[in-house]
């Protein structure tokens, strides 16, 4: 039997987290939703940190990240699991509502796989998150060894 990876999302806005969530779910993707609020979260989470230090040891298929977010943004996500040996191969789709050019071309130099700007429109914003759902957690391929 395949084991499908989770899907972590990493968001501090309650209003897209319930939208992606209801988006994804829509899809019928199998795989888990883990919900973080927080960059400090996030990386406590992927580095088995914390009150995750005993959580299963897998990598998620790939990491929804939001940039605006308290106490540790998603640059700083973004730059931390591109330079760990153990996350780098993991992919990252920054879902910002941020169109400001040093962001997008930062993202890029430290190695996201895609940047994604948050449609205003729900029904759009909606479809958007659907298709990134299917993509990157049905149809990309990962390398074995990205955890």
């Amino acid at each position: 039997m395949i084991r499908l990876k989770k899907i972590l999302l990493v968001e501090d806005n309650p209003n897209d987290i319930e939208l992606t969530l209801e988006a994804l779910d829509e899809q019928n993707l199998a795989n888990r939703v883990i919900v973080m609020n927080d960059g400090v979260e996030a990386m406590e989470y992927l580095q088995y940190k914390g009150k995750y230090k005993d959580r299963e040891k897998e990598n998620p298929a790939v990491i929804l990240l939001d940039i605006k977010m308290p106490r540790m943004d998603g640059i700083e996500v973004l730059e931390a699991i591109k330079s760990s040996t153990e996350l780098k191969m993991v992919p990252v789709v920054i879902l910002t509502s941020s169109r400001e050019e040093p962001d997008l071309k930062k993202c890029y130099d430290l190695g996201v796989n895609a940047y994604v700007v948050k449609p205003v429109n729900f029904k759009d914003f909606y479809d958007s998150v659907k298709k990134l759902g299917v993509f990157w957690a049905m149809i990309n391929e990962l390398p074995l060894d990205a955890g």
